[in-house]
């Protein structure tokens, strides 16, 4: 178990730290809006009303202790970018903030922030990559050019080994792992001659391009 802050509890911030605290970690939410605060308070370990662009603020409130901290202030630029300062000067581990355009992004980054998230823009690619490669059901990007994947096997791929697909030297894709979705197995680098069935998902790292040609029918 961790501890978590999350600060801004409009619609992205109440689900991440309703998902956090459901996940049995810690969490310290916080919002100027009682509201929102009042919304969350069942799912949090400590909902505050407060001015989170405060570094007495949120020294005083936990989060020097916190593993990592979410900042999702909305519209209000100027307003997350001082907090991720603070937080920064407050020695938090890992910062991941909400921003409203690239530019904003490129200054949180300056700042100390170690991940950047575009709601829309990260949602947008990843419906389009659901509607051109719908074997893909996650994917997690590792850099700006790797990725590990989870696949549904396209038809191709049913009743053949991993040697016979030679997925590496073809396409340059490594096969991490597979999972039997009907008894939960899961098989971490399986072996040569392990036959794919069609209960099975495929764990993949690779480039995306890569990941997308190997599953084209």
């Amino acid at each position: 178990m961790a501890r978590f802050g999350v600060i801004g509890l409009g619609n992205f911030g109440h689900h991440v730290a309703k998902t956090l605290y459901e996940e049995g970690h810690e969490v310290i939410a916080v919002d100027s809006d009682r509201d929102h605060v009042q919304k969350i308070k069942d799912f949090t370990t400590v909902a505050l009303v407060g001015d989170a662009a405060n570094k007495e603020f949120l020294a005083n409130h936990g989060f020097t202790d916190v593993a990592a901290a979410v900042v999702s202030t909305g519209e209000r630029s100027h307003i997350a970018t001082l907090i991720t300062l603070y937080l920064k000067e407050l020695k938090v581990p890992r910062i991941v903030v909400k921003a409203i355009s690239e530019d904003h992004g490129r200054i949180l980054e300056k700042l100390g922030a170690t991940d950047i998230i575009f709601p829309e823009k990260d949602m947008a690619i990843r419906t389009a990559r659901t509607l051109a490669a719908p074997n893909i059901l996650e994917h997690i990007p590792l850099g700006d050019d790797f990725s590990i994947t989870e696949i549904s096997p396209p038809r191709k791929f049913i009743g053949k080994s991993l040697v016979e697909l030679d997925l590496r030297n073809r396409h340059r894709v490594t096969v991490l792992g597979i999972r039997d979705v009907l008894t939960e197995e899961f098989t971490p680098l399986p072996p040569a001659q392990r036959l794919i069935r069609d209960s099975d998902i495929l764990v993949l790292a690779g480039r995306p391009d890569d990941v997308e040609e190997a599953c084209k029918s």
